[in-house]
């Protein structure tokens, strides 16, 4: 791929967490009232998220979650037990407040803001969705790429211009979503380009599919990774043909969020492919991204081995929007809140362990 200038921003060196914050808070988690560790992973978070918000005293009472939502091409191949009608279908639910993220972004006081970057049913305008269509849904990408180079590089800005307007109204963690029939399609053939896998160990039923119908899905994505096999090297360019405008737009928003030092809460399978990207494109990435949690999709494993990650929760889902991390912020605040808020031996004039 050559995009020129259009994409040359991905180039552009992660930042680094703050190690001085995170030696604070280190410091400071020997001093809580409690025996070393008795806390687990908790003490863990808080330290990581102090580390990347820069202060002793993390915190993620601000939230901002971005719901991407498109259309894929190879839905005509009968890859999901539900229409393609229903990507729009959601996005009018999302504008309604009636999806699962939504509930949740009410619950958490959290900022929410939908994206529809191309449906291949026409939704109408909508207030609460911004309208960025890039076309009807991407190309099937059994007979061609997904995207061409000007729909990739506009679904990575979008993206960028999320994370930004994350940045600017103050959030402190951000969270990506996605919605569109056949994107576990899409993800899963982009993870096999990506990790040199074959389908039938990342492909699973996504919206529900039988055994039967798992099995044309792995040989629909066995046809697509023959199609484009000289370009699975390339992470752009497999991102490229095999992705799709909200795995890209995804991709670009976790990458910014890199760049700009804004925590990433990723969410599940089809998140977590985009995160894998993003890491690939820009090394450094990946040391702004918490996972929230171990997904259904059994392909989601592989994926977060690559990504060296422990989810957070295990809860068995597989729903999307941005639902898995939303759940998950409860527990990051109840990690930053014990860190902040806990006594320290010397407040409390409790003795310290022996020496």
């Amino acid at each position: 791929m050559n995009a020129g200038a259009t994409v040359e921003w991905l180039a552009i060196p992660a930042a680094l967490p703050d190690a001085g914050a995170r030696q604070a808070a280190e410091a400071r988690q020997s001093q809580l009232t409690k025996p070393p560790g008795a806390l687990g992973r908790l003490e863990a978070i808080a330290i990581q998220i102090a580390a990347l918000q820069g202060t002793e005293q993390p915190c993620v009472d601000k939230v901002h979650i971005t719901v991407f939502a498109g259309d894929h091409g190879v839905a005509v191949e009968g890859v999901s037990a539900f229409p393609q009608a229903v990507t729009a279908e959601m996005v009018k639910n999302f504008a309604r407040g009636g999806a699962a993220i939504c509930v949740a972004a009410r619950i958490l006081g959290a900022s929410l803001e939908v994206i529809n970057l191309g449906t291949a049913h026409d939704t109408g305008p909508l207030d609460g969705v911004k309208d960025r269509r890039l076309g009807p849904g991407t190309a099937n990408f059994t007979l061609e790429s997904a995207m061409d180079v000007h729909q990739l590089a506009h679904a990575l800005g979008i993206g960028r211009h999320a994370a930004e307007r994350a940045r600017l109204n103050g959030a402190q963690l951000f969270i990506g979503g996605e919605m569109g029939i056949g994107n576990t399609t899409a993800a899963s053939a982009l993870a096999c380009a990506l990790l040199d896998a074959p389908p039938d160990r990342l492909a699973g039923p996504g919206t529900g599919l039988d055994a039967r119908g798992v099995t044309h899905k792995i040989e629909i994505i066995r046809r697509a990774l023959a199609c484009h096999s000289t370009h699975h090297g390339t992470p752009l360019e497999a991102l490229r043909r095999l992705g799709g405008f909200e795995i890209a737009a995804l991709t670009g928003g976790y990458i910014t969020c890199a760049h700009l030092g804004l925590p990433v809460l990723v969410d599940g399978f089809i998140s977590s492919v985009a995160a894998l990207a993003a890491a690939r494109l820009c090394p450094g990435a990946e040391h702004w991204f918490l996972f929230s949690h171990a997904s259904a999709e059994p392909g989601h494993r592989s994926v977060l081995d690559a990504l060296d990650a422990r989810p957070l929760l295990n809860l068995e889902m597989r729903l999307g929007e941005g639902s898995g991390a939303a759940v998950a912020v409860p527990l990051l605040r109840m990690a930053c809140a014990l860190h902040n808020e806990m006594a320290t031996f010397a407040e409390a004039g409790v003795s310290g362990k022996s020496p």
